[in-house]
């Protein structure tokens, strides 16, 4: 469970967070929405520990963020993968090479292990077929194919079930969306959105997704807080949202939906 009690955040003479407080239940879809520069941003990076609050702490599963020494925190994060808003994947790295960078990084260099995984969520993600066994030839020549990739030859759509592979990758308890559907059109949204939804269920993963698509926050949300003014201005399910007669809730509702 994600507890974030009364974070204060400014940059200078900018209140960005003003005494925000939620809980993220395990197992939930939860939706953060809000106009830009309301703090979506940032209050997730609070959450992953990147950046420290002037007041008030985020507890993960128990422990305070802002207390955890370096090797305290590299541990916490190894619960936690983040999808990127543009995939942020790497324009002179391969596919394969994109989605293991984090496992090889911190030091596994057996190719058999760093493949098997990349297999794996690249199934998850639905960028490659079931494979029956490991000599099925059509899936191995699929694999390759795909391992071999650049960034430059996939489609947006693509580029983020990639981004998303890499964010799978060694089974996080959290994943963290930064504005999933950006940039795509309907239906490929739409498959994204259906992919977040069936990870969700398969993996018993927590997802925490920051947008402006409303249409998503229905399609996937348990939950949906609105940040505005600094603080939050409704925590509740997306059927509880359409019912409120908060303002700035109807306003964002009539102006993004």
């Amino acid at each position: 469970m994600i507890e974030i009690v009364d974070i204060h955040k400014r940059f200078d003479q900018k209140i960005v967070l003003n005494g925000v407080t939620m809980t993220i239940p395990d197992g939930e879809t939860f939706c953060i929405i809000g106009k830009s520069g309301t703090g979506k941003s940032v209050l997730l990076k609070h959450i992953v520990g990147l950046l420290q609050p002037d007041k008030g702490y985020v507890k993960v599963d128990g422990h305070r963020i802002d207390k955890l020494s370096k090797k305290e925190l590299f541990m916490v994060r190894t619960t936690m993968g983040y999808v990127f808003q543009g995939a942020a994947l790497f324009d002179s790295l391969s596919v394969f090479e994109n989605v293991v960078l984090g496992l090889y990084e911190h030091g596994e260099r057996n190719f058999e292990k760093l493949e098997k995984e990349a297999i794996r969520v690249l199934t998850a993600v639905k960028l490659l077929p079931e494979r029956e066994n490991t000599e099925d030839e059509l899936f191995n020549k699929e694999w390759k194919i795909l391992a071999n990739k650049k960034p430059a030859d996939l489609s947006g759509g693509m580029r983020k079930r990639v981004g998303l592979a890499r964010a799978l990758v060694g089974s996080p308890k959290y994943i963290f969306y930064d504005e999933p559907t950006t940039g795509l059109d309907p239906v490929t949204s739409e498959q994204i959105d259906n992919l977040i939804a069936e990870i969700a269920e398969k993996l018993k993963v927590t997802s925490v997704v920051i947008t402006h698509d409303m249409f998503s926050v229905f399609r996937i949300a348990n939950k949906v807080a609105m940040l505005s003014n600094g603080n939050v201005c409704f925590y509740g399910t997306p059927h509880e949202m359409k019912l409120t007669d908060e303002p700035s809730v109807i306003e964002f509702l009539d102006r993004y939906n």
